[in-house]
């Protein structure tokens, strides 16, 4: 991966983008994961629920028996099975919180390319979300000067190690996927890049997960290769918002 200059965390700007949770979570304790998508949690007064997870990961460092995570209620009147959606989990050396929601990450970043609040993507500005690809989609469509474009694809990393932030906690053919598009963007006189945006606070650097999946690593090394642009950030997570945080150095 393509490191920032230097090494460890960089320095960056303090401007305030952050995501609000969106009022009072619930606390609970974790008991059981039925599926990627469910989790069943305590709560208070001993009542076991059944809650969404969004993130389809492994989660195994985060999702332990009785490790306190916090719920938000879903809206009325939708079409979800669960009364409850997982939002925040405690870190395992419980002196943090770790966000759990997949689409924050890129509402994070929207909120920082409206901003220009991201100094590794200086002269690129918002075009659209969702930008497709032949039959595949990408994020972000950024416009710089001269009419070049950018494509930007977001992740979210849940996953650190010894302060190590690392991509994926599963093996995503996706992931590899996107990677290889853009990579043929950039062969076609387009700029690519990836945003790896790590819901924690205390990640101090962040890799490709190569033990985990190795076809992602490689198609990373690839895309690196090719021109594709490498960026990591990590959070600050608190009970009722998320902010981004310093850049991360990658390798």
């Amino acid at each position: 991966m393509r490191g920032t200059p230097g090494s460890g965390v960089c320095c960056s700007p303090i401007v305030p983008v952050r995501v609000s949770l969106g009022g009072r979570l619930t606390e609970a304790r974790f008991v059981d994961r039925p599926n990627r998508f469910v989790v069943e949690p305590e709560l208070a007064g001993g009542e076991v629920v059944t809650a969404h997870l969004a993130d389809p990961g492994r989660l195994r460092e985060l999702l332990l028996a009785d490790r306190r995570i916090w719920l938000r209620t879903a809206p009325e009147g939708g079409r979800r099975k669960t009364g409850w959606s997982v939002v925040l989990v405690e870190r395992p050396d419980g002196r943090g919180l770790v966000s759990v929601d997949t689409t924050l990450p890129n509402r994070l970043v929207e909120r920082a390319l409206t901003a220009s609040a991201l100094p590794e993507l200086r002269g690129w500005s918002l075009v659209r979300r969702e930008a497709p690809v032949g039959r595949h989609r990408i994020d972000f469509l950024l416009a710089g000067t001269g009419g070049r474009e950018m494509l930007l694809e977001v992740k979210s990393v849940t996953l650190v190690e010894g302060g190590e932030a690392l991509f994926p906690d599963a093996v995503t053919a996706r992931g590899a996927r996107h990677l290889r598009l853009l990579q043929g963007e950039v062969a076609c006189g387009r700029a690519g890049a990836v945003m790896f945006v790590v819901q924690r606070g205390d990640a101090r650097r962040m890799r490709a997960a190569r033990e985990i999946d190795p076809a992602f690593a490689a198609a990373l090394d690839e895309a690196r290769a090719g021109g594709v642009e490498i960026h990591a950030r990590r959070c600050r997570v608190a009970l009722d918002r998320v902010s981004l945080g310093a850049i991360l150095a990658t390798r």
